[in-house]
């Protein structure tokens, strides 16, 4: 009769050890999958304040890039060598800048013949003249910029209808 009663107390103590493995085993897996949680938000979140980073200096770099893309496409042709060769340097550094801008995810937003997207382009002018059904850009003002998938800068356009 004790031996009876023991393997019922040991069956008991048994089916109640096999309920708390299960239970510690199920909060062990929350725990973990928590976890992976956490990682998961802190490397995004790491993601997006460096995208955040790259844009704000970005956006305080926009004039001088502007104006230097200006300078070179506006440099006077001149007959001299010393100058051609002092331009040809410009190109290069203007080259080398905007592969180095392009490494960090920045582009320009495509315009002149580009159908017309708010996402992207902001009209200030309309055309009236022309006729179709798709609005069709067809002068840039203002270069627009992207960085990944982040539009930094509208592009400000003339839009026409084609």
């Amino acid at each position: 009769m004790k031996d009876s009663k023991n393997i019922k107390n040991n069956d008991n103590l048994i089916q109640e050890l096999k309920l708390q493995i299960d239970q510690l085993t199920e909060a062990l897996q929350r725990e973990r999958a928590d976890a992976t949680n956490v990682r998961r938000r802190a490397q995004e979140d790491k993601l997006k304040m460096a995208n955040y980073f790259k844009a704000s200096v970005i956006e305080v770099l926009l004039p001088f890039i502007e104006h230097f893309d200006l300078s070179i496409v506006h440099f006077p042709k001149n007959e001299s060598k010393e100058v051609n060769n002092w331009f040809k340097g410009l190109e290069a550094t203007h080259k080398q800048l905007w592969k180095a801008l392009e490494e960090i995810g920045l582009k320009k937003i495509e315009t002149l013949n580009q159908e017309f997207n708010p996402e992207y382009h902001e009209a200030i002018s309309i055309d009236e003249s022309t006729k179709g059904l798709k609005e069709v850009i067809i002068q840039e003002f203002r270069p627009g910029y992207i960085l990944g998938d982040q539009v930094i800068r509208h592009a400000v356009v003339k839009v026409g209808l084609k």
